[in-house]
């Protein structure tokens, strides 16, 4: 049974049956609740209780004891909250993950108990998101204090101003009872019962006059803490604004220097008809542009986009053509509107990319859910893959397909609109491409998206979620979430994408890195392919932006060799003396290389207009029956593709706080919810489910199928008003 406790103890805990593994099954777990973290031990932790009214000194040393008490015993596991999905399954049990390496699955008494185990969790959940937002926009306040005196200070602070709302508490208590008393005093009429009734009010006088009397004492001692704390923080405040202030000086002349000089450089290259007719820059000086005006656009292949089968190796490989509609090979030019980068991006270091307020100055006119269906640009490489036989070499191509998810990313250094919760995105190729997909932002913490692609002989899943940070040099973003693949045939592959870098965010050129490890596992025959993308180094005098490969079976015996680049073309090539060669070796004899994948070549003037390749040219294309959440119909997005920034900002604004406002009122309700002791309905998806991945464990979000079906109908009644 769970119970709820006080601010100074856990929040809730309580005995729950946790599932452990296939040979114990659930096991009887004490679990504790508390400052946003789920924990579990075999035995239950020693608490100490405090008295109210004991003294203020007392109390804090009994708070340590209580704690030595409960480090005493070990945990066995912890799960932070601020970023994990809580799902029901029946109506005892629920599940608890983070979307990565930690899964609860547990199941309580009854469902009454579970009830109030989820609505805790999802409160606890609340506030932890409420404090990590709250530390974040007041980081800047640590100043020179150390971070551990820091804490001890607000925990003391805390520990006192609690200290005066009890004795707040029992004045209110004991002004009433006494003020009761003396009322009825007033209507007594017999001699004895006055003078029962005056002892009895003098002691309530008394226990009114000790409550008053602690509550001055403090008041006055927090007063106290408070002034000097206040003075010490107010120096460390001024030094750290005067400290910040020479940096912000330091950077921006260093900036502004590296600009002119990359500028006069520029200028020297330029032939001298060329240099008279550029503007001068004299007078922007002190001005960064968007990240893509920096960016140089990358060396790329010479290949159409829609080729003969004769030009490539790849069978099966040409794109249809013959689409009854007549789509758009370019978006508006992007207008030129000289901003000061360092003014924005110095505010941001160390925090979230999804939670830096970006204005669109520096994005591109789509959005995230846009982005990740660009993944298909080259699904005629699935196509091919789903007709081979070989099981290893369908693996090969897999893995080029995942190799050409990147190729964009060489030029593109314009962020994507962050998606607000129960933003969708559909693409129907079907007719030309041969696959349709549907993208919905399922989560806002963490933020998630949902997305589902089906094609002719394969079907294709993932979420994306990510980590990211802003160091003021680069940016890394580093994705959480899996992609599934799934053809006809039953074979099923799953991989996570690699860590993306972007280099020179505040001075010189933007460019993207892509490097790590990716394993892409075929569940059903246990081969696997490692792929290694090597990070970009000045010293390597190898290619850059390299690919590597190897294609395993279940014995560990390579069967195929991949190489080239994530950003031109990847070859593969069998390994020929498969017999007799032992696990792992990298002594194969290898057949000759055929053309996997090579990238489109770039539109004409693709620089203009954002780096779009043709396929990003179309997704933000409007197109009738798509669903009111559709990012086609966000109108900040629209109005920046159109080249009204301005007002692309404005109204950017104004949506954010509209969903900001949609989860206060969410947060509010499930308290009320909570106080009122009813069980409260969490978000959920709109055209995805929660799930459990029958493979990794995890809670996943699985497509529905009915959207689709809901276009057909023209019934979007389901939609929430988010635009």
């Amino acid at each position: 049974m769970g119970e709820s406790k006080s601010h100074s103890d856990p929040e809730m805990k309580g005995w729950l049956l946790k599932w452990t593994n296939y040979l114990k099954g659930y096991q009887r777990r004490w679990f504790v609740l508390s400052n946003g973290t789920l924990s579990y031990y075999r035995k239950p932790i020693k608490l100490c209780y405090y008295n109210k009214l004991c003294n203020f000194s007392k109390r804090r040393h009994h708070s340590c004891t209580g704690n030595q008490a409960e480090m005493s015993h070990t945990c066995r596991g912890t799960i932070s909250l601020q970023g994990a999905l809580i799902h029901t399954e029946d109506s005892c049990m629920f599940v608890i993950s983070n979307g990565a390496t930690h899964t609860f699955h547990i199941k309580a008494s009854s469902e009454v108990e579970r009830q109030k185990w989820v609505t805790a969790l999802e409160l606890a959940k609340a506030k932890a998101i409420r404090a990590i937002e709250s530390e974040e926009e007041e980081e800047d306040f640590e100043g020179g204090a150390s971070k551990c005196e820091l804490s001890s200070v607000m925990k003391e602070l805390t520990n006192r101003l609690e200290y005066i709302q009890t004795c707040n508490d029992l004045i209110n208590k004991h002004g009433n009872i006494l003020q009761r008393s003396l009322t009825e005093l007033e209507s007594i009429d017999s001699a004895t019962e006055v003078s029962a009734k005056i002892k009895t009010i003098n002691e309530r006088a008394t226990l009114f006059r000790i409550s008053s009397n602690a509550m001055i004492n403090a008041c006055s001692e927090y007063l106290t803490l408070a002034q000097t704390q206040g003075r010490k923080w107010q120096k460390a405040l001024l030094y750290e604004r005067s400290q910040k202030l020479r940096l912000e000086e330091m950077v921006e002349q260093l900036a502004t220097q590296h600009s002119f000089l990359e500028q006069a450089a520029k200028d020297h290259r330029l032939p001298k008809n060329a240099i008279s007719s550029a503007p001068s820059d004299d007078e922007e000086g002190a001005e960064f542009y968007e990240c893509e005006e920096l960016v140089a656009s990358s060396e790329s292949s010479k290949l159409p986009l829609n080729i003969s089968c004769s030009n490539r190796e790849v069978t099966h490989c040409k794109q249809e053509s013959g689409s009854k509609r007549v789509r758009r090979t370019a978006v508006p030019n992007k207008p030129y509107y000289p901003l000061n980068l360092w003014s924005i991006m110095k505010n941001c270091i160390g925090k979230e990319l999804s939670k830096i307020p970006m204005p669109v100055n520096f994005s591109e006119p789509l959005s995230m859910l846009q982005r990740l269906t660009e993944d298909y640009e080259y699904s005629y490489i699935l196509d091919h893959a789903a007709t081979l036989k070989d099981d290893l070499e369908q693996l090969a191509y897999v893995a080029a397909f995942t190799v050409s998810s990147y190729s964009t990313t060489s030029n593109r250094t314009g962020k994507p609109f962050n998606p607000l919760l129960g933003e969708t995105y559909e693409c129907d190729r079907m007719d030309d491409l041969g696959w349709r997909a549907l993208s919905e932002q399922v989560s806002h913490h963490p933020p998630m998206v949902a997305q589902h692609c089906e094609g002719r002989k394969w079907k294709c899943w993932q979420e994306f979620t990510m980590a990211s940070k802003f160091r003021g040099k680069y940016l890394q973003v580093v994705p959480l979430g899996i992609a599934h693949l799934e053809f006809d045939s039953g074979n099923h592959y799953t991989w996570r994408k690699v860590t993306t870098t972007v280099h020179n965010i505040i001075v010189g050129k933007l460019w993207v890195d892509q490097h790590g490890d990716m394993d892409i596992i075929n569940s059903k025959t246990g081969h696997v392919c490692h792929l290694h993308y090597v990070a970009y180094s000045y010293f390597n005098r190898d290619v850059q932006r390299k690919v590597t490969g190897r294609v395993l079976d279940e014995k560990d015996v390579v069967h195929w060799i991949i190489r080239g680049t994530w950003d031109s073309k990847i070859e593969i090539a069998p390994v020929t003396n498969v017999e007799g060669v032992s696990p792992g070796s990298v002594e194969q004899k290898k057949g000759p290389f055929k053309l996997a994948w090579e990238r489109n070549e770039p539109l004409p003037d693709s620089d203009k207009f954002y780096n779009f390749t043709l396929l990003a040219c179309q997704l933000n294309e409007m197109e009738p029956g798509v669903a009111p959440t559709d990012s086609r119909n966000r109108p900040d997005q629209r109005y920046m593709e159109e080249g009204q920034w301005d007002k692309a900002n404005q109204i950017k604004i104004k949506l954010e706080e509209k969903q900001r406002a949609a989860r206060r009122k969410r947060e509010a309700t499930a308290e009320e919810a909570s106080a009122e002791g009813r069980p409260y309905q969490q978000y959920e998806p709109i055209w995805f489910k929660r799930e459990t991945d029958p493979q990794s464990g995890n809670i996943t979000h699985v497509f529905t199928g009915e959207y689709w079906k809901c276009k057909s109908a023209g019934d979007w009644s389901m939609c929430p008003n988010i635009f």
